[in-house]
């Protein structure tokens, strides 16, 4: 089976030669493995045989995939958002909008001159999508991504007293979201298609589930409206527990749930998969820092073990992933076990290297 072939007949519930393998890496980790195995970086997926190739187009870019070498460096994103890299990642530093009155946030302009821009980061995803299976994410969706505009504590006052005002912004983050999406569909040949957004409850400022039925859930399915009306497998990872939400999300037409570290809360994933495996397929669920980073191999090798021997088989679907990026800190004896463990073997991943470095010495 190639890539393309064993994520779907996964996701289709049907038998498939090894569990896929959708693993990201923080880009110092793939710069220490490209120094071990001796190969170029841009053959690290290649070797390890990450069988989805995807990347975000919608707002996590800022997040998600700019890296800085030093704490507090940082960014300023198309919609005026101030990124600072503080530990492991990005974390938000300034909102646009939170000195704003209501009157002046209803005049926010989203970044559609960067459009583009933003949909050519899918061009080197594609390449080769006879033989991978190729997504695309335009998360954050709604809330999260007007979260981000506003900040927090704005956030929940417009909750409280600016139905109007959170109606319209809403809807227009989603509608935002949905061109992304509607776009990426028409010009690439996608398998998958991600959202992404803040569920209830998350933290201080969350909002109860009645709450995120009346005026989230409406303009999420815009989202999923694009993914379905183009028949392709419709994702989604939120930030918060999602548990409550999950009979909504699959009535939406959610297909595929990703299992990130504060997805459904004081829940075994097991439970979870015999609970909505049925109509359901996961991914991730193995977490990246107290077991990839911060466990041994034999803890790697058991928790891959345990998720993909029970979230996989038996009428359910399981694509193998850390909860988030791998950090810059995992060990790479981790990365090796848990490839191991889903069936690509450290002497295939050397086999594959040697390969590779011939090839570039005939270059």
């Amino acid at each position: 089976m190639n890539s393309k072939q064993r994520v779907h007949a996964a996701l289709r519930r049907q038998p498939v030669d090894r569990v896929p393998i959708h693993v990201t890496f923080h880009p110092d980790t793939v710069a220490a493995l490209a120094r071990f195995l001796e190969v170029p970086r841009h053959a690290i997926e290649e070797i390890l045989d990450n069988d989805v190739r995807m990347t975000w187009v919608n707002n996590d870019y800022f997040a998600l995939g700019i890296t800085h070498g030093r704490d507090g460096e940082g960014h300023t994103d198309f919609w005026g958002i101030r990124w600072v890299h503080q530990g492991s990642g990005n974390r938000l530093a300034e909102f646009p909008l939170a000195a704003m009155t209501p009157e002046q946030v209803r005049k926010f302009c989203f970044p559609l001159q960067h459009v583009e821009e933003l949909l050519s980061r899918l061009e080197p995803f594609v390449t080769g999508a006879y033989e991978h299976f190729v997504g695309c994410d335009v998360s954050p969706c709604v809330l999260e991504m007007y979260r981000r505009l506003r900040g927090p504590e704005r956030l929940a006052a417009d909750l409280e007293s600016e139905p109007a005002l959170i109606e319209e912004m809403l809807d227009r983050c989603a509608a935002f979201a949905a061109l992304l999406a509607e776009l990426a569909c028409r010009r690439f040949p996608l398998d998958w298609l991600w959202a992404g957004d803040a569920a209830p409850p998350q933290d201080a400022h969350a909002i109860p589930p009645e709450l995120w039925r009346r005026q989230v859930k409406p303009h999420l399915q815009l989202v999923f409206d694009v993914g379905k009306r183009h028949r392709l497998w419709v994702g989604y990872r939120g930030c918060g527990d999602l548990r409550p939400m999950l009979p909504d999300l699959i009535e939406m037409g959610l297909d595929v749930l990703h299992l990130a570290a504060n997805t459904c809360v004081d829940v075994d994933l097991l439970d979870l998969s015999r609970e909505f495996g049925d109509r359901l397929a996961f991914v991730g669920g193995l977490p990246a820092r107290d077991v990839m980073a911060l466990g041994s191999p034999d803890e790697v090798r058991r928790c891959t073990r345990r998720l993909v021997e029970g979230m996989s088989g038996q009428g359910r679907a399981y694509v193998l992933a850390p909860t988030e990026c791998l950090p810059r800190e995992t060990p790479l004896e981790n990365i090796f076990a848990l490839y191991a463990e889903a069936g690509v073997s450290y002497e295939e991943i050397q086999d594959r290297a040697a390969a590779v470095r011939a090839r570039e010495k005939q270059k």
